[in-house]
This record gives C-alpha cells, sequence and structure tokens, in this order.
C-alpha cells in the first residue's frame, strides 16, 4: 500500500511541476540566445550564425504558433511570424516582446499577439536590466502608458514618441484598452507620418495593433510655428560649434536643449489642439474600431 501511495505522490508531483509550454519557449530561446552568443564568440563566420539565427527563430516561431493559436480578429490574417528580430545582442532588433506579429503587408496595420505570462516575464527582465534608461515597471498597465515599451516591445530601428493618448470606450470583456496616437523616429522634431496604436489585454491574451493614421495626422500651424523657431535658434547655436573646447561644448549642448524643447513644445501643442481639428473624429473612430475588433466585436 505504501508503494502505491508514493507511485501516486511521484506521478502528482511530476505532474504539479512539469514544465508549460512557456517555459519550454522561455528555455528554448535563451538556449538559443545562448548559443549564438557562444558562436559569435568563438568568431563563427557570419553566414553560419545568420542560419542558426534563422532556424532558431523559425523554432521559436512554431512554439508560439502552438501557445497563442489562430489570431481571429476583423482584417487580420490567421497566422503570424514571430516578433523577434534577432536572437544576437549585437543585432537590431534583440529583446524585442515574445510574440507572433500579424499582417498583410509591410506597411500596412499589424497586430503583436502574446500571452499575459510571457508578457509578465519580458518586462520583468527589462525592469531587471543593467541599462536604467531602459527599465520598464512590472506592471502591465502602468507599461502600456509609455513610449519606452513600444520602443522596446514593437520597434526595432526608431523610438516610438507620443503625440496624444485617445480616450476610449473599453470595450465589452477587455481587462484593458489603450490608445495612442504618435510615430516612429531617431530624431527630434515633427513626425508626419504617425501611427495609431492600441493596446488591448483581455483574459491571458495581450494584443497590440498599430496603423498608419487615416487619415493623415494633419500640420497644425501654430506646432509648426513653435518647431521652426526652436529649430532656427539652434541653428544658430551649432553655427557657432567649431571643435571641442568648452566654449563650443556649450554651443553645442545649447543646440540640443533648443531642439529638444522645440520638440517638447510642438508635440504639446499637438495634443492640445489636434482634438479640435476636423480630422480628429476619423482618427479617434479608427483607434475605438482597432479596440473593438481587438476584443472579439
Amino acid at each position: 500500500m505504501r508503494l502505491v501511495w508514493t507511485l501516486l505522490f511521484a506521478l502528482a508531483s511530476s505532474v504539479a511541476f512539469a514544465a508549460s509550454p512557456e517555459d519550454d519557449y522561455i528555455a528554448a530561446r535563451d538556449k538559443a540566445i545562448a548559443d549564438i552568443a557562444a558562436r559569435e564568440a568563438s568568431n563563427v563566420e557570419v553566414e553560419t550564425l545568420d542560419a542558426t539565427n534563422t532556424k532558431a527563430l523559425a523554432d521559436l516561431q512554431q512554439r508560439l504558433s502552438a501557445i497563442l493559436g489562430p489570431l481571429a480578429v476583423k482584417d487580420f490574417p490567421a497566422t503570424g511570424t514571430i516578433n523577434l528580430e534577432s536572437l544576437s545582442a549585437s543585432d537590431i532588433g534583440f529583446g524585442m516582446l515574445d510574440g507572433l506579429r500579424y499582417a498583410k503587408s509591410d506597411e500596412g496595420p499589424s497586430i503583436v499577439a502574446t500571452t499575459r505570462g510571457l508578457t509578465d516575464r519580458w518586462l520583468q527582465s527589462k525592469a531587471d536590466g543593467d541599462d536604467e534608461s531602459l527599465r520598464l515597471p512590472t506592471g502591465l498597465d502602468e507599461a502600456l502608458k509609455l513610449d519606452a515599451f513600444y520602443t522596446q516591445a514593437i520597434g526595432a530601428d526608431a523610438a516610438f514618441v507620443k503625440t496624444l493618448d485617445f480616450s476610449l470606450q473599453k470595450p465589452d470583456g477587455a481587462d484593458i484598452a489603450i490608445a495612442r496616437l504618435g510615430g516612429w523616429t531617431q530624431d527630434v522634431g515633427p513626425i508626419y507620418d504617425q501611427q495609431v496604436v492600441v493596446a488591448v489585454v483581455k483574459g491571458d491574451r495581450v494584443l497590440i495593433a498599430e496603423a498608419p493614421a487615416s487619415p493623415p495626422v494633419p500640420k497644425i500651424a501654430a506646432c509648426e510655428a513653435l518647431w521652426t523657431a526652436a529649430d532656427a535658434t539652434a541653428q544658430k547655436f551649432q553655427e557657432t560649434y567649431q571643435g571641442s573646447d568648452l566654449k563650443d561644448q556649450q554651443a553645442y549642448d545649447s543646440a540640443n536643449a533648443a531642439w529638444e524643447k522645440g520638440d517638447s513644445d510642438y508635440r504639446a501643442c499637438m495634443g492640445e489642439r489636434l482634438p479640435g481639428d476636423p480630422a480628429f473624429p476619423a482618427l479617434l473612430a479608427q483607434a475605438q474600431q482597432l479596440a473593438d475588433h481587438m476584443a472579439g466585436k
């Protein structure tokens, strides 16, 4: 009888501690990252590294597809490709959010889908990072309100900069629904090709949609004037920059400060004035429709 109970206990324990599909995915991902890092340290040829990276990403994509199942969001394909762009820490696109990206084209709308568990693990890794400027809060609702979340989660070679937050009606069944208007940039100043970005959390699923603003975000003269004036001031400082002595460094710093203030003033102006523009209701409707569709409407 004691043997029977021992066997039953061992069986129950093995079930209780069995790795979940998400655990298996994370283990496979980390193993692939370590393998690529070791090969890089051994000066393996680039072609071999690329092949290793491609094969590992394909395996991880298959694992994520099994975890997530088909996507069921209107106007989006059912199958996706892995959101990670590289497993090499030396490459652009390393460390993005673990999930699948669904899109009909590279230029059109896309959705990155993942689970709450994978998102929580990813946020924890960003909270523990060595680089303070890249750290994120571990709470998902708090993280979704930050530009840095979208920059690191779904961007690769540019930063997401918010113009404004939309006031959404949270769809039925959604736990969180956040929508923002903004754009991707590598510099300060106006961003004319803006995106509507919507995040919906429903149960175990986290969905982040990105679509070109429709209609395009209009130029607002008062905001353009703020940036033009700031740019002119910065250019004057920059003209005095000659080299690396203290005076030149001060000119360089003053130019950057003028650009950064101009950028901040411009975005604040757009956030204040755009809701009164005739184009705004359509932009809000676009964000709401994305949120509704992701929530299952």
